[in-house]
């Protein structure tokens, strides 16, 4: 008989770590698979031309979400225009301007990491008492994203600091060294390098707006009718789940469809946003070498 040579127990103790690790690996992507594949299998029944094109009857138990989603895109639009300026010029000026030991510097960041960690019904009332009373706006769309706005600033100003900050000071100093004006190095060097992790906060700030109900349930309304401006009140597909799920009978069927067209939304968002992410770091590398 050949001699079989078989692993000492230094070699099967070595094997330990490495089966646990795929052990935790395996584990988590059946995590994530699950919710995912129980959403698929219940609301691919429910997903049509129609549902997507038409307006909600019989309180949401038929008909389709074309409303919820001209509301939706309608909020998430407003809280992505009134936030990423503000997150950007915030992150500019703590990455560029301010020393990062300096007083206004620690206030800035502690007030960030505060602010993220702010419950979002906190955020729902404090918009409900200054934007739809204090202000007039009422239950609107335009209401729900502002609210939205404040709740997505300190991370899009977060990730997008963090991008700047992970370049590190040497094309500061380079540009420094040439002559040339911070401007320039910020607009050809600092921004194409870092914008592949700025479109990741803009994702991520995205998806939470995307998601979010209960600042959106104190703020933008309940109605599912077709919105005509940004004044009118809109039920937004997270909020139109919540709905049909908790006080809907016979709901269900139309939450999953609804929830698919959610995760549906997210993954070709996230696909363009980084395609376009990568369109412009390009342009910005092509301008940069001429």
């Amino acid at each position: 008989m050949p001699n079989v040579k078989l692993p000492n127990r230094r070699q099967l103790l070595g094997r330990v770590p490495r089966l646990m690790f795929d052990f935790a690996i395996l584990v988590t992507v059946i995590i994530l698979l699950l919710p995912f594949l129980d959403v698929v299998y219940h609301g691919l029944p429910a997903l049509s031309w129609e549902f997507v094109t038409t307006s909600p009857q019989n309180a949401g138990r038929a008909g389709g979400i074309a409303p919820i989603l001209v509301s939706t895109a309608l909020i998430v639009g407003v809280s992505l225009v009134a936030a990423i300026p503000l997150a950007f010029g915030t992150s500019l000026l703590l990455s560029e301007y301010l020393l990062p030991t300096s007083i206004w510097a620690s206030i800035i960041r502690s007030s960030l990491d505060i602010l993220a960690g702010v419950p979002s019904v906190v955020f729902g009332l404090f918009g409900l008492s200054l934007l739809c009373r204090q202000l007039g706006l009422g239950y609107s769309i335009l209401a729900g994203g502002l609210t939205l706005a404040c709740m997505i600033l300190p991370t899009l100003t977060r990730t997008m600091y963090a991008a700047f900050e992970a370049l590190g000071n040497q094309y500061r100093i380079a540009g420094s060294a040439l002559g040339l004006p911070r401007i320039s190095v910020l607009l050809h060097l600092s921004l194409p390098l870092a914008l592949p992790a700025i479109t990741a906060g803009v994702v991520l700030g995205l998806t939470r707006a995307l998601a979010e109900t209960a600042v959106l349930l104190f703020t933008s309304g309940y109605s599912d009718r077709m919105p005509e401006s940004l004044l009118d009140s809109g039920r937004s597909i997270s909020l139109h789940i919540y709905e049909l799920t908790t006080n809907v009978p016979g709901g269900h069927q139309a939450a999953y469809g609804s929830a698919l067209v959610l995760l549906i939304l997210l993954g070709i968002l996230s696909v363009c946003m980084h395609f376009i992410s990568h369109r412009i770091q390009r342009r910005f590398i092509l301008l940069s070498n001429r």
